[in-house]
């Protein structure tokens, strides 16, 4: 990677997920004649996850921000090494917990994380005050009881302060400066899905301060430039821009999904599974809110119509359980077992919310398939295929449903993300739909993070179609054709 010329320089990734994060060199490769090419380099991994913190579920966003630095510091050192310079500074993040900040800029304490129960007990007193349905009808938000309104509601001082989301938060330690992008305000609750601005109505009925949050931006808008302090820290020019991109994960990940035609859909499969279609204009009918669709923004004004589904967080709750243990499962082995088993076995709800906190969640997938009447050996290999069934199952459910509700029809699922190295799930998926699924690319959110950077520094041009062929030209893809005898009836 390091030798080749890159037209206008190299972009830092900054992508961080519930569990893991990363900060990533993206560079532009390649002209007119020969083709551009984007490829990713990692200069920097770091591990993220819940603490407990004066009893409730808080991120860690100190240690966070510090590992956003020295991934910054590795970047530059990395840059330089091979005679570039990082244009530009991107981030991504999951949606709706935020920070919030004092007139000051003083983080007030850490972020609350979505995991924790808060959002669950103000349910009802949001709902007293604003029907379900007058919420859908403005928003178009999924209901899941840990949105950014549900956990709002439970702060109990909001005057001078501002809500800061946590890329934007991010963003703000930077730069100084304070935006909302606006990928990741669609997941508040508080959002106009037409307008793209923010409900400010919704913000009076529940006596909320106007300007709880800051100004919207949109992707490839420039946030600011670097703190001095930053500088002198992460060894970047202080004139390095932070550039808004998809900055709720999801969004960039569907930038990056590599499509050729548009009747595709998606499933960007991590901890958890964002599974939907891409339209031009929200579905905000009382059908779609009764299953629980959600219509969020994604780059360049497009629409991700989805719903939130069960992830690998099973998966991997189950092996931190079983390394707990002292039975360690190597992931490989435990797939090579899984597929082994014979199909029709046992399945549960994969995005029920008994799931969400962590626990011993192999006891609590074996105790929910008893529930449901059936029984589940105790072996690793017989949940994990519990677990991938019962993805696919619910993957192949969803994606049947935003076709109906949506009126669109698809002929493709691109699987994003790290699912779409696992090829039990991957195949699973394909038998389920009954559609060819195309894998790839893992670093789908790094990626869309890169080529928004990279289009608002004019390195690359063009829109949606424009740069997922760019990403086609980049990376390997494999296909999965169904197994008809496998498919459902």
């Amino acid at each position: 990677m390091n030798g080749q010329s890159s037209a206008g320089g190299v972009f830092a990734a900054v992508d961080i997920g519930a569990s893991s994060g990363r900060v990533m060199l993206g560079r532009v490769t390649g002209g007119r004649a020969s083709g551009k090419t984007v490829s990713l380099e990692t200069v920097h991994r770091f591990p993220n996850g819940v603490v407990e913190l004066d009893g409730g579920l808080h991120w860690d966003f100190d240690a966070l921000f510090g590992e956003v630095l020295t991934g910054l510091a590795a970047a530059a050192e990395t840059a330089a090494a091979s005679g570039d310079r990082i244009a530009s500074i991107g981030i991504d993040t999951w949606a709706v917990d935020y920070g919030l900040v004092d007139a000051s800029g003083v983080l007030r304490t850490q972020p609350f994380s979505y995991r924790d129960e808060r959002g669950r007990t103000a349910v009802a007193d949001v709902h007293k005050v604003l029907d379900p349905a007058r919420l859908y009808a403005t928003t178009g938000l999924q209901f899941l009881q840990f949105n950014t309104i549900y956990q709002l509601a439970t702060e109990r001082e909001l005057r001078g302060v501002q809500a800061l989301l946590i890329p934007d938060l991010i963003a703000f330690k930077l730069t100084g400066q304070r935006r909302t992008e606006a990928t990741n305000a669609s997941t508040t609750g508080l959002f106009d899905a037409v307008t793209g601005e923010w409900a400010t109505e919704f913000f009076r009925a529940l006596g909320l301060p106007k300007n709880l949050f800051p100004a919207i931006i949109q992707p490839g808008e420039t946030v600011g430039t670097l703190l001095p302090e930053i500088a002198a820290r992460t060894g970047l020019p202080a004139e390095t821009a932070v550039v808004a991109v998809g900055s709720h994960d999801t969004a960039s990940a569907v930038a990056a999904v590599p499509a050729r035609q548009e009747d595709f859909a998606y499933i960007s499969s991590g901890t958890w599974s964002l599974v939907g279609v891409e339209l031009d204009s929200p579905v905000l009918d009382e059908s779609s809110r009764l299953a629980n669709f959600t219509n969020e923004r994604g780059v360049d004004g497009t629409i991700r119509y989805l719903r939130n589904v069960g992830g690998l967080w099973l998966l991997s709750e189950c092996q931190r359980t079983w390394a707990a243990e002292g039975h360690r499962q190597e992931l490989t082995a435990l797939l090579e077992s899984a597929a082994a088993l014979p199909a029709g076995g046992p399945q549960i709800n994969a995005d029920d919310p008994a799931f969400i906190a962590p626990d011993n969640m192999p006891e609590r997938i074996r105790s929910a398939v008893r529930a449901g009447g059936a029984v589940l050996p105790d072996r690793p290999a017989a949940v994990v295929r519990c677990i991938l069934d019962s993805l696919a199952a619910a993957y192949a459910r969803t994606l049947a449903r935003a076709e109906e509700l949506s009126g669109k029809r698809t002929s493709v699922v691109h699987i994003v993300g790290g699912g779409s190295q696992n090829r039990l799930l991957c195949q699973l998926t394909a038998d389920a739909t009954g559609k060819t699924v195309v894998a790839g690319p893992v670093e789908a959110t790094a990626l869309g993070n890169v080529l928004i950077q990279a289009r608002a520094a004019g390195a690359i041009n063009g829109r949606l179609a424009e740069l997922r062929a760019l990403v086609r030209a980049s990376v390997g893809l494999e296909s999965y054709e169904p197994k008809l005898a496998l498919q459902s009836p």
